[in-house]
């Protein structure tokens, strides 16, 4: 039996053309996130009246798939710099940094995805370049060591985490503003799917576009994919309307049910009340129980089983709540 895909807020590279085709252009595009809209355009506004080709340092929080990376695109095109991107994993050593830094152009938006996960050597020769712009290298080895300041130009740097705890506090109080990107309501996530419908060419009567709303985990990158799943599924049956029939039998098909559980937050659930009685679990002795890693829990299921108010965090453990007891009773009786 073929195994079914998770449809989690994690980017992978089958979504890389769904996700530069649906991008936001501009902030009138960009849907929800209001507060924070209005904040960078104010940093962006002020920058622009002192004719500064910079603006401070942000950072962005928030689950995977709430618009980090989008409004990072957003702030070089607002600034009209260029954009460098890049994974924290991937900066190893200070050379990778070096070489990054020294060939931005003067303005230029460095953005680092998952920057709690940057080596802790290139973190502290970024500290130099954050705030005077140059670089700190030291050059061989031993007795024959010397170091070497290098001038850098001005750069933005936006860093990007889904694990704030895990920034070193000299890095994070480094940033000018600290943004924290909270989940999307229904009727955001609705006005979502029908842009990125439109930019689709598909017609969608509105009870679909609610059906997929409501089990999109209140995420765009997860609307958006199944939006597509559900597209796929419409071609297949050679509908020209997308109706809320189909978009409930795709869905179905994914393991997906009305309250936007797939099979792994389930089991979690699962797990958790039949063997810890409800908790409260420890993350390990969950992850175990569960056969899932502890960060597929962090990152994956815990963020919408929390918002949904399937379990809670006590000092002890993950707890489930009633609520929990009661969608697994009514799923047992199907």
């Amino acid at each position: 039996m073929k195994k079914k895909k998770k449809v989690s807020p994690i980017f992978t590279e089958e979504d890389k053309t769904l996700d530069l085709a649906l991008r936001p252009q501009s902030f009138k595009d960009y849907i929800g996130q209001t507060n924070i809209k209005k904040n960078i355009r104010v940093i962006v506004e002020a920058a622009k009246r002192r004719k500064d080709p910079c603006i401070e340092h942000l950072l962005f929080y928030g689950n995977s798939g709430l618009g980090k990376t989008t409004l990072s695109y957003l702030v070089a095109k607002e600034m009209k710099v260029g954009i460098r991107t890049i994974a924290g994993p991937s900066i190893k050593k200070s050379g990778d940094l070096a070489a990054i830094l020294t060939n931005l152009r003067e303005g230029d938006v460095l953005f680092i995805d998952e920057i709690h996960r940057m080596n802790r050597t290139c973190e502290e020769i970024i500290y130099p370049a954050m705030e005077e712009f140059r670089l700190n290298l030291i050059i061989g080895k031993g007795p024959m060591a010397r170091t070497m300041n290098l001038k850098i130009p001005r750069f933005t740097l936006i860093g990007a985490t889904t694990r704030l705890a895990l920034l070193s506090s000299p890095l994070r109080s480094r940033f000018g503003a600290t943004f924290r990107l909270d989940s999307y309501t229904t009727k955001e996530i609705e006005q979502i799917i029908k842009r990125s419908a439109s930019l689709l060419g598909l017609r969608m009567e509105q009870d679909s576009i609610t059906t997929i709303a409501s089990r999109s985990r209140f995420n765009p990158r997860v609307a958006n994919r199944l939006l597509k799943r559900v597209r796929d599924f419409s071609e297949v049956k050679g509908s020209n309307v997308i109706k809320k029939k189909e978009a409930e039998e795709a869905l179905s098909f994914l393991d997906i049910d009305e309250a936007g559980l797939e099979s792994g937050d389930r089991k979690i659930l699962q797990v958790l009340l039949s063997r810890f009685n409800g908790g409260p679990a420890g993350l390990q002795s969950l992850a175990i129980a569960s056969s899932e890693e502890e960060e597929t829990i962090i990152e994956i299921y815990e963020p919408y089983l929390l918002q949904s108010g399937f379990i809670q965090r006590t000092p002890r453990g993950r707890v489930a709540t009633e609520k929990a007891r009661k969608y697994i009773d009514k799923r047992r009786k199907i």
